[in-house]
């Protein structure tokens, strides 16, 4: 009888635990199974991304800079050389290839830069600037930007600053963005993949397979007994 009475309240642990487990268990298997539809070249959107030109190193001149940079980089924007320096603050700036600063980059610029790393047929749709602390959400960094929509769903974001192509996402890729989000069960920020409610519903899944699997066992046990 005491038994059967543990062996019960196993099987109402199991029952209610498995009630619990089931939205995050059915979330993780839908999304990952959603992720896994495709490529993820094809999500990134590689063919859509138009690679930099070659450059013409001969009349390069580095720029002289009043303070001391962290980095200084050679890109192209629309087939000319343009220097991106960063400082130890992360702060950017560009200068061209005879080292002249270069101003901001305008709307005008920004849709020949769009367009040129654009690989797609679709046409531009529209431009819009965003500040670095009200960077979109599919961009992924606090940057000041532009963004260029085009008419299949395609963004592709300049930074406002150095001129750069900083991504290209797709409207699959927000798709897949929001089925990764969740997946770490954090869909506003989709970037925590440690926090206390994925612990805390990950644990329910395991205690409440573990249950299963003890009632199993046990009741194959006395199966085999009979």
């Amino acid at each position: 009888m005491a038994r059967f009475t543990a062996m019960h309240r196993f099987a109402r642990w199991h029952i209610w635990l498995g009630w619990l487990a089931a939205l995050p268990l059915l979330l993780w298997t839908i999304s990952g199974l959603v992720m896994t539809l495709r490529p993820i070249d094809e999500v990134r959107g590689e063919n859509l991304r138009r690679g930099p030109g070659l450059l013409q190193t001969d009349m390069l001149t580095a720029p002289r800079l009043a303070v001391p940079v962290k980095r200084l980089t050679l890109i192209e924007e629309n087939g000319a050389p343009v220097w991106i320096a960063t400082d130890s603050q992360g702060n950017q700036s560009r200068y061209a290839q005879d080292g002249t600063p270069l101003p901001g980059v305008s709307e005008a610029e920004a849709r020949e830069l769009s367009q040129a790393a654009f690989a797609g047929s679709a046409a531009l749709v529209s431009m819009q600037r965003f500040s670095a602390e009200a960077s979109p959400l599919d961009l992924r960094r606090p940057r000041p930007s532009w963004r260029a929509t085009f008419a299949d769903g395609t963004h592709v974001y300049i930074d406002a600053d150095t001129g750069e192509v900083v991504a290209l996402r797709t409207e699959y890729w927000r798709f897949y963005d929001l089925m990764w989000g969740l997946h770490i069960m954090d869909p506003m920020g989709r970037e925590n993949t440690s926090h206390a409610l994925l612990w805390i519903f990950a644990t329910v899944g395991i205690v409440s397979s573990l249950l299963g699997t003890v009632l199993l066992f046990r009741r194959r046990k006395r199966r085999i007994g009979a």
